[in-house]
């Protein structure tokens, strides 16, 4: 059985390298990321449903982890989708279940929109909608540690984990170093391009989750993050938002997590709930 076996994928759009983790046959999982995150975000995720029998494949979207960004205006959620969608034809998954995080979540609400058909069940992790405002800043804000030079790995560490909000550490520690390479002339920097996670930013501020919902018609979960993004308070998913979602989409469930953010993607519960939502 594989476990984060890395391999690349050459697509219309450019180099996408993923992670793969599971045995050969089953019912496949594709795994999308975060605005700055890589495929290590989805460690945990993919150990547990490769133990439930799933082949598991998460992605660096582009510009993340180990995927090289491409030029400018080749970014952005409808993009990204292009790519998980064609990754899934080369991988042989004609069918599969996807699992999106913060914006991974809605690159997978982009793709079910493009071929609803081909998706079999969809995890949307803490994100449906427009967030609270008063997550907006501390979700900019770590964007700031990229396109910069440190003087060591434990140098690029110590503010992400000072910050608070990648909780908990001993799993976000991974994902950080993950990004990191050596940079000309000493010291560390991380790979994820800046200009990249921003075009998907600017992207991102001009478009309407909500017009993706009369899309969804495949059994979809939708798990919340109880607890504010900083304990000043802010939701990604707020309970208005939840419930207009469920509200429009009737195939929809959801599951409530207590963890931040970035907790829940490595909540017992929440592992349990998608392993459990996946395998039915």
């Amino acid at each position: 059985m594989r476990s984060n076996e890395p391999f690349d994928l050459q697509l219309a759009n450019g180099r996408l390298h993923a992670l793969r983790s599971g045995p050969d046959d089953g019912a496949p999982v594709l795994c999308v990321p975060g605005l700055s995150a890589n495929a290590r975000s989805f460690d945990l995720i993919a150990a547990t449903l490769a133990e439930s029998g799933h082949p598991v494949v998460a992605f660096d979207l582009r510009g993340r982890g180990l995927s090289p960004a491409t030029a400018p205006g080749t970014h952005g959620w409808r993009r990204h989708a292009e790519d998980v969608l064609e990754a899934a034809t080369k991988l042989g998954f004609p069918e599969f279940d996807l699992v999106g995080h913060s914006m991974g979540a809605f690159v997978s609400l982009q793709a079910a929109a493009h071929a609803a058909t081909r998706i079999r069940r969809l995890v949307l992790i803490d994100a449906a909608g427009a967030p609270e405002p008063a997550v907006i800043p501390p979700i900019l804000a770590a964007v700031q540690r990229l396109d910069r030079v440190y003087p060591s790995e434990a140098d690029y560490l110590l503010p992400i984990e000072q910050h608070g909000a990648a909780e908990p550490w001993h799993f976000w520690k991974a994902h950080y170093s993950y990004e990191l390479e050596p940079a000309p002339g000493g010291g560390v920097r991380p790979r994820t391009s800046k200009a990249a996670v921003l075009e998907d930013v600017l992207y991102g501020a001009s478009q309407d989750a909500k017009a993706f919902w009369p899309s969804l018609r495949m059994p979809t979960l939708l798990v919340r993050a109880a607890r504010p993004l900083l304990k000043t308070g802010g939701f990604v998913v707020g309970a208005a938002l939840r419930d207009a979602f469920l509200d429009a989409v009737p195939s929809a469930r959801a599951t409530e997590i207590d963890a931040n953010h970035y907790g829940v993607l490595a909540h017992p519960d929440a592992l349990r709930a998608i392993a459990g939502f996946l395998t039915c």
